[in-house]
């Protein structure tokens, strides 16, 4: 029977506050964010709008210096330059008739016109009023990322205050909580020490008993119920320190060990008359973890005697598989399950009438994900059950079949 007493209770109070606050906060960072996304686009129509009356001004500026140019017609006009503008004078064919556009124009048609990162303005003129051409074209480079900056501080800065803010009170939530945490904590923790302190006082005194007065059937009952209730024990601590304690694999006569807990077992199964054997047709060592090995084996067959007629029989077998597997195979003679498939849910019932197979299983299931180990069940009502677990070839250490 286990002994370690440092349990910690499975709610973990940082680790709600962290998980409850990522998730309040991407709740209401989405709903908050949503505005945000509105807001830029206005931000975004305002520059293109901005970059429109830029380029509009600049062809105001040029139109104008080519009207004072036509003052002058004996000097050589100097077409208007500007750093981040280029301009350009089109025939209606859109043929150039002076340029420093230098790519093709997105469109032939008058009115503002965006490609890539560049915004275009063509304009229609008067016809042959300037140099016989009938268009100009303004081109600008446009950039976003001032809006894109000023967009990704808000949200930051919407994100950071709604984090902390949710870490804050569900910090203050939990409170309460973390108290009625430590307190059942340190329940739990009294109430196993206190369940398995006479659990061993009285095998220790019916041992005691059975040396000095002989077997006994009535103490032998009594030493049964408590090697079932040591059962639900072990399961209780293993189900508290899951997750939170490490569990190191070893090195495992697998024969030995089966054979140790069919051995347990025994004594729970003569109170109903039932007889349970063990056959090793392999010599196998594995690589598992013995506490989880032990809720492995110890809630099969302890399910096996369980749902077992009176009388009967509950074969347990090792042997080795084709493909490399070691198999473990517990077979009784019971009523048989008719939804096999359901008992690794934790307190499954076939009716009302009957007991459950409790949380023995679930715990087993979450074993068999853990390490890789494959359940199958075969079962026919009125005839029986067979649980077959085979372990794979990683976790075997060496396997030999006996003659």
């Amino acid at each position: 029977m286990s002994m370690g007493w440092d349990i910690v209770l499975i709610v973990n109070e940082q680790r709600f506050v962290r998980r409850y606050s990522l998730i309040y906060t991407l709740i209401i960072s989405a709903i908050l964010l949503a505005p945000l996304s509105i807001y830029i686009k206005h931000k975004l129509d305002l520059q293109e709008i901005k970059t429109e009356v830029e380029l509009k001004s600049i062809q105001s500026h040029i139109i104008k210096a080519m009207d004072a140019f036509g003052d002058h017609p004996d000097e050589v006009f100097v077409f208007p330059r500007f750093q981040r503008y280029a301009s350009g004078l089109y025939r209606k064919s859109f043929t150039p008739v002076y340029t420093r556009i230098e790519e093709p124009l997105p469109s032939f048609m008058p009115g503002y016109h965006a490609r890539g990162s560049n915004r275009y303005l063509i304009s229609a003129l008067p016809s042959g009023k300037y140099f016989e051409s009938d268009y100009l074209v303004t081109r600008t480079p446009i950039s976003f990322a001032s809006v894109l900056l000023e967009a990704s501080v808000i949200a930051f800065g919407i994100i950071t205050l709604i984090l902390l803010l949710s870490f804050y009170f569900l910090q203050s939530f939990s409170l309460p909580f973390k108290r009625v945490n430590e307190k059942l904590d340190a329940f739990i923790k009294e109430s196993m020490h206190e369940i398995n302190t006479p659990l061993s006082i009285i095998n220790v005194n019916i041992d005691l008993f059975d040396s000095i007065h002989g077997k006994n059937r009535y103490f032998d009952r009594i030493k049964s119920a408590t090697k079932s209730l040591a059962t639900i024990y072990n399961d209780m601590d293993y189900l508290i320190k899951q997750n939170r304690v490490e569990y190191p694999d070893e090195e495992i006569d697998f024969n030995q060990f089966v054979h140790q807990r069919v051995e347990y077992f025994e004594l729970v199964g003569q109170l109903k008359d039932i007889r349970l054997e063990f056959q090793a047709h392999t010599e196998a060592k594995i690589r598992f973890n013995p506490t989880k090995l032990q809720r492995i084996v110890d809630n099969t067959l302890s399910n096996a005697v369980k749902f077992s007629p009176k009388h009967s029989q509950i074969e347990v077998r090792l042997q080795k598989e084709e493909n490399g597997d070691v198999a473990l195979i517990v077979r009784d003679f019971g009523e048989g399950i008719r939804h096999p498939e359901k008992i690794l849910e934790g307190y499954y019932r076939e009716n009302e009438t009957k007991s459950g197979f409790g949380i023995g299983m679930k715990i087993v299931k979450s074993i068999l994900e853990e390490t890789g180990v494959q359940l199958q069940i075969d079962s026919t009502p009125g005839e029986g059950t067979t649980f077959t677990y085979r372990f794979p070839p990683q976790c075997v250490v060496s396997a030999t079949k006996r003659l």
